[in-house]
Order: C-alpha cells, then sequence, then structure tokens
C-alpha cells in the first residue's frame, strides 16, 4: 500500500513542561479541538473520580492527578497528522521525557504563566537540546492571579539561554484576560467569553490599532503591552527575518515581506534554534489552543525535515546518517516497552523503510531476530491494528520476545545499529519483599518486566543481606512501580526503608606495591604491580593508563590489571560502595616466567587497590540533591530553618507571583519524607521540586553516623 499522505504533512510532537504546568489539559483540549473526542474530562475531574483524561488512564494516575507515563495519541488538524505525545512532569519521571524526546521530531513547552520557567522546564529544555529537538513555547494560565507574561519571557531569555520570539502577547490576564495579540499577523483574537465549560466558545479578530479602545485593563503590566503593539511587532518581524538578509533588508527599508515568506523564515529559525517561538493562552479557559495548533504544523518540522538519524558503531561513534524515507532499508528504534492487558507493547519510531505485518527484522543491539506479528497503532490505553508502517511513524509492536528500550530493529540483509538513548542513573533504593507469601514466586518475574519497561530501574541482590534491591530515581518514582506491580501484575509488595546510592573516592594521590605469591606445589601464582591512584575532579569518571616501559610487565597481563582494578572499585574500603572519579596507572611491576598469569596480576591489581584506597585517606560522598520550594512568604523563614537543619545551603530567593522562593542544594539522605514535612508546615500550600545535582563530600562528623543509621548489617552495595 503506498503512502497515503506526503511526509511533509505529518508532525511528531511531545507536550513537555514541569509539573502542573497544564500539560494533560492542553492535550485534552488539542483532541477535542481536532475532532479526535467529544468530550474534555479535566484533570481535576480525574482526580476526584469523575473519570479520566484520554492520556493519564493509569489508577495512579487518576489518584494523584500527574502524568506517571508518556502517553501517545494520534489526530489530525487542517490536513496535517499530528502523533503527540504527553509527558510527566515529576523529576521522577523524566525517563519518560527522555526517550520520548529521543524520537520526536519537535516539541511545545508549556510554562505556567504565574512560576514561569520551573526546574524541571529547564531539565526538559537540556534533554531536548541533547536530541536537537525544536521547540516552540507557549505559556499558559494566564488567565491565573499573579500570572505575568513578562516573568515567563524573562525566565525564558535569562535560564534557558535562548532568543525568545515574541508571536503573541496576552490582553489581560487572571480574570481579565480576553485574548491574544497576534503580533506576526497583526491582529488580535478577543474572547467573549470566560467559562471553562464554553469550549466551542468563539472569538472575535480585530486589527491590533483597535485593541486599546475595545477593552479595558486595570492591571499596569497589561496595559504596558498593548500601549507598544507597534514597536513589539516591529521587534517581532526584525527578529523573524533575521534569517534572511534579502527579507530583513526590505523591512528595513519599509517593504513587509508577504505573511508566506514570514512564517517560511520562522520556520526556518525555529528549526536551526536562532530563536523560539512564544505564545500564550489558557488551556482551560479554552484560549489559545487551536492557535496553538496552527503554530504546531507551521513552525515545527516534519520527519526528516530536520535531518536524519545518526548510525553509529557499537562504541556509539557515529558512521554516518540514515536518511528519513520509504526508499531506505527497514529501521527503527524501540523506544518504551510497557506491559499492557494486550501483552507486551514495544513502542518504536520509524525511521526509514517501511516495515509491514510479517516481516522479520533483526534486533541489532541484541543479535537476534524478531518477527512482528501485529503493529498497532496507538490512542493512549487503546490500539488500532494496521498492516504497515513507513518512515516517519510512531507504532508498537505486539509480543517482541528479546527486544527492550533503546534497540534498534532493521532489516536482515542491511543491519545498522541506530544512536542510543542516555539514560541517568538511579539515586535511591528500597529493598522490596513480598507481601504474602503465595507473591514469593511471582515477585522476581514483576520486578524483571517493571524493571525492563523503566531503564531507570535497576534491580539487584544484595550479596551480603540476599535483600532484592529496587533502585530508582525518588520516593514517589519507587512507590508508584510497587503500586502499579500491583495494579497491572497482580503482585503486592512491600518496599523497605529507601537507602541512598553514596560512593566513595580517593583522599589523596597515593603510591602502593603489592605482590600476590602463592605456592601450593606444583606451578604456583605470582604477580607483583606498582600502581598510582589520583583522584579527580567530580564527575571525570574512571580511567586506567598503562605506563609500564621495558616490558616489566608483559603486555598480555595488561588487560587483567585494569579488571582487576576497575572491578575492586565497585566496592571501595569506606563501606563498600562505588569508588569513582580516579585514575589508576599501571607503573611498574614484576613477573615470573611459569608462575605469572593473567588470574595473577588480576588479584594483585584487586589486592592494590583495596590496600591503596584504605592508605589514601577516602571520602565518602553523598547524592546532593537540587531543591526548589514554593511557599507563602508566611512560611518562608520555617522552609529555611528547616532546608538548613537537612544540612542544605541556600542558593536563591526569590517571588513567582505573590508566592516566595527557595532554591537550595541538600543531600538526598536528609530529604526523606520532605514532602510530609512541607504539607505539615505550610498547611498544604506548600509545593516543592527536587532534582539530582552533584555528588559531593560527606563531612567526616557525619560519616560514623550514616553507616550506623543503615538499616541491615551493611547497605546494599549500590
Amino acid at each position: 500500500m503506498a503512502r497515503q499522505k506526503p511526509l511533509d504533512k505529518r508532525r511528531n510532537i511531545g507536550i513537555i513542561a514541569h509539573i502542573d504546568a497544564g500539560k494533560t489539559t492542553t492535550t485534552e483540549r488539542i483532541l477535542y479541538y481536532t475532532g479526535k473526542q467529544h468530550k474534555i474530562v479535566e484533570v481535576h475531574d480525574a482526580k476526584d473520580g469523575k473519570g479520566g483524561t484520554t492520556t493519564d488512564y493509569l489508577e495512579q494516575e487518576k489518584a494523584r492527578g500527574i502524568t506517571i507515563q508518556s502517553a501517545a495519541v494520534s489526530t489530525s488538524w487542517k490536513g496535517f497528522d499530528i502523533n503527540l505525545i504527553d509527558t510527566p512532569g515529576h523529576v521522577d519521571f523524566t525517563i519518560e521525557v527522555n526517550r520520548s524526546l529521543r524520537v520526536l521530531d519537535g516539541a511545545v513547552v508549556v510554562f505556567d504563566g504565574v512560576a514561569g520557567v520551573e526546574p524541571q522546564t529547564e531539565t526538559n529544555w537540556r534533554l531536548a537540546n541533547q536530541y536537537n529537538v525544536p521547540r516552540i513555547c507557549y505559556v499558559n494560565k494566564m488567565d491565573r492571579m499573579g500570572a505575568s507574561f513578562r516573568h515567563c519571557i524573562d525566565g525564558i531569555r535569562e535560564r534557558l539561554l535562548v532568543a525568545p520570539l515574541l508571536c503573541q502577547v496576552p490582553i489581560g490576564s487572571h480574570d481579565q484576560f480576553r485574548g491574544m495579540v497576534d503580533l506576526i499577523e497583526g491582529q488580535a483574537y478577543l474572547w467573549s467569553s470566560d467559562d471553562p465549560d464554553d469550549k466551542d466558545a468563539t472569538w472575535e479578530v480585530v486589527a491590533m490599532d483597535e485593541i486599546a479602545g475595545r477593552v479595558q485593563l486595570s492591571t499596569q503590566a497589561d496595559v504596558q503591552w498593548l500601549a507598544h503593539l507597534p514597536k513589539l511587532r516591529q521587534e517581532s518581524l526584525e527578529l523573524a527575518l533575521s534569517v534572511d538578509d534579502d527579507a530583513f533588508m526590505a523591512l528595513l527599508e519599509g517593504h513587509e515581506p508577504d505573511m508566506a515568506k514570514i512564517k517560511q523564515c520562522i520556520r526556518h529559525g525555529c528549526l536551526t534554534g536562532a530563536y523560539t517561538p512564544v505564545f500564550c493562552g489558557s488551556s482551560f479557559k479554552n484560549k489559545g489552543v487551536k492557535q496553538l495548533l496552527d503554530a504546531v504544523v507551521d513552525y515545527l518540522p516534519y520527519p526528516g525535515e530536520n535531518g536524519g538519524i545518526h548510525i553509529v558503531d557499537e562504541d556509539g561513534k557515529q558512521l554516518g546518517e540514515r536518511a528519513i524515507s520509504d526508499d531506505e532499508p527497514a529501521a527503527a528504534l524501540a523506544f518504551k516497552v510497557i506491559n499492557d492487558q494486550f501483552g507486551v507493547l514495544t513502542f518504536a519510531r520509524i525511521y526509514s523503510g517501511v516495515i509491514r505485518k510479517g516481516d522479520t527484522l533483526l534486533n541489532s543491539t541484541r543479535g537476534k531476530r524478531e518477527r512482528i506479528g501485529r503493529i498497532v497503532e496507538v490512542q493512549a490505553d487503546s490500539t488500532k491494528d494496521i498492516e504497515e508502517a513507513r518512515a516517519g511513524d510512531i507504532v508498537a509492536f505486539v509480543s517482541l520476545k528479546d527486544t527492550e528500550t533503546g534497540d534498534t530493529l532493521c532489516a536482515q540483509e542491511n543491519p545498522v545499529l541506530l544512536e542510543r538513548m542516555r539514560f541517568p542513573d538511579p539515586v535511591i533504593s528500597v529493598s522490596v519483599e513480598p507481601k504474602t507469601k503465595g507473591d514469593v514466586d511471582r515477585l522476581s518475574t514483576a520486578l524483571y518486566k517493571m524493571a525492563k519497561a523503566d531503564p531507570s530501574l535497576r534491580l539487584e541482590v544484595d550479596p551480603e543481606t540476599e535483600q532484592t534491591v529496587l533502585r530508582g530515581m525518588g520516593e514517589l518514582h519507587l512507590e508508584v512501580t510497587i503500586d502499579r506491580m500491583r495494579t497491572e501484575l497482580g503482585v503486592e509488595a512491600v518496599m523497605g526503608k529507601p537507602k541512598v546510592s553514596y560512593r566513595e573516592a580517593f583522599g589523596e594521590k597515593v603510591t602502593h606495591i603489592y605482590t600476590h605469591k602463592k605456592q601450593t606445589g606444583g606451578s604456583g601464582q605470582f604477580a607483583e604491580v606498582k600502581m598510582e591512584f589520583e583522584p579527580l575532579e567530580p564527575g571525570s569518571g574512571k580511567s586506567f593508563e598503562d605506563g609500564v616501559v621495558g616490558g616489566r610487565v608483559p603486555k598480555e597481563f595488561i588487560p587483567a590489571v585494569e579488571f582487576g582494578t576497575m572491578s575492586q572499585s565497585l566496592a571501595g574500603a569506606v563501606a563498600g560502595y562505588e569508588c569513582v572519579d580516579f585514575r589508576a596507572t599501571l607503573v611498574d611491576g614484576k613477573y615470573h616466567d611459569v608462575d605469572s598469569s593473567a588470574l595473577a596480576f588480576e588479584i594483585a591489581a584487586r589486592s592494590c587497590f583495596r590496600e591503596a584506597h584504605r592508605l589514601s585517606k577516602p571520602k565518602l560522598l553523598e547524592p546532593i540533591m537540587k531543591l526548589e520550594v514554593v511557599v507563602e512568604a508566611d512560611y518562608l523563614g520555617t522552609v529555611i530553618g528547616d532546608v538548613n537543619r537537612r544540612r542544605g545551603d541556600i542558593i536563591e530567593q526569590g517571588q513567582k507571583g505573590t508566592q516566595a522562593t527557595v532554591l537550595a542544594q541538600a543531600p538526598l539522605g536528609e530529604m526523606f519524607g520532605y514532602i510530609n514535612f512541607l504539607r505539615s508546615a505550610t498547611s498544604g500550600r506548600g509545593t516543592f521540586s527536587m532534582e539530582f545535582s552533584h555528588y559531593a563530600e560527606v563531612p567526616a562528623s557525619m560519616v560514623t553516623k550514616l553507616l550506623a543509621g543503615e538499616d541491615s548489617k551493611k547497605a546494599p552495595k549500590l
């Protein structure tokens, strides 16, 4: 079957933002206005048990009123097919944003009109930069008390370090928010209705120079936007046309290019990152969503417009680029695996070629073959069988056996490896035990399925305590995982006390000699190594160098020394945690023609590392989290005092609308249960977000206390 629509009529986009910025509400409006659904369910209604939004269909999402996993839906607008992924905004579920952005061509970044740029907004923006995803900004919630378009624009410019192109400015704010002025078209959209239930409310198109006489605004900041409309439009057009010298010069000479040319330039500027188009509205009040959809098709790229997909070797080095085309050999990237009522669904982005039902593909990541039994188009929690998938499509394959997140599926006769995704390391762990004896046998299978579906989870068995240890990105992440095992797989489990992923490091440079000698009759074991261990800057990683001269250690034994060193670094001298950020150099050694072997040198390297680490005045490192707390000003002193009590450092204090903010850094080990304190101290009015920042040395006075506070005889070696 031939392609039904040309590739340039398709958009693969994501909705990304900080938690509570209005992503899911915006998605619901998009599905309604594009005719995909005939009823709008509000997020707060779903939380109250009055139904469920299209994309937040998990029981845990309905109960908490937040998005936990990314959900894909397909719709169309003005002849364009749109694949849309609604992503979570909570830091614990950043993995969902990560893998979604990896396969999307563009993104809509939603901002809370009161809060502006928030921590998770910055994290998501960095991920979009990493994957080179063009994006447009949508300042939502302009109807809220304290909404400030200026505050959002300043945040975009100063915290995200991009040039905002004002395509729209608001007409009023809070209860006087009436609509938007389109600075590109030179006209305004005025709504007569302010009722959130009036989802079919129409707007009036008004000439830009008539706006001032049509609305009465009481806030000076809102009046200022309207007072400077001609100047703002000129500035926006100059920035928009700055990517085309001829068009820019024509504008300066008084000849404004036609609208098609202006939009062409904005599209080019958006795709190249020269600037980022900014729009505004109130999704809850049904204002601005249709104009946002127009911007999606006008300014965000179609598959392949911003370049193809990189082909890499097994080490991740780029070998070339595969064009996004039906005519190329088949290649797809699996970006998500979920356990569904339909079986195991493997979500994949098709980058090239055509994949049909019944085809056999090669999983080039694992060297396994996979038969494509069913291909489905996913609409949140429902599926529709299709016969084939083409370049640019996002689909799901049913019941693949060996494919996991990040794997490449390709034509057997033309194997390639697509650029993989990069996932953050877990920062918190808990022990997991079955709730009943009947769940003992099923627990391991259920945990394996959850870890396979979520690459930010790690599953281990502690060799000393024999506990099953589950590692993740935060308390909520692990709590939701255990709850989903109950609802989706029918296995109940109990979480132990959270444990922190500590690390260890060398305290100072040290050189050490270790001789391994063992004689038991016949040929024995002999190896001597002289090694130098040097601490590196935080985040530098671990490295091994061969500094031997004159063949003092034969070349065939060098890999064994490296393996022994790196293996032993997983269990440091302080408390058995992984040792990081060091350079190990083999500078000298001795060997015996008969008794030396790779095993002997490996044992010598392990022992040398262990003793050298102990002699270097080793340091214990703990994860430090970046914390942002938003509270009423009355509670500011209480919050700051508590952060100090938790060994935190206050970085900055500020304002977000009518509320005060505290930006701080604090050890993860001190932050367990923080949400309970904050709710109690602020009568439920305070909110916070937390994300991993870096590892830092634990004060010497705290080391013994921290290690003594572990649950078991020794914490899991994380």
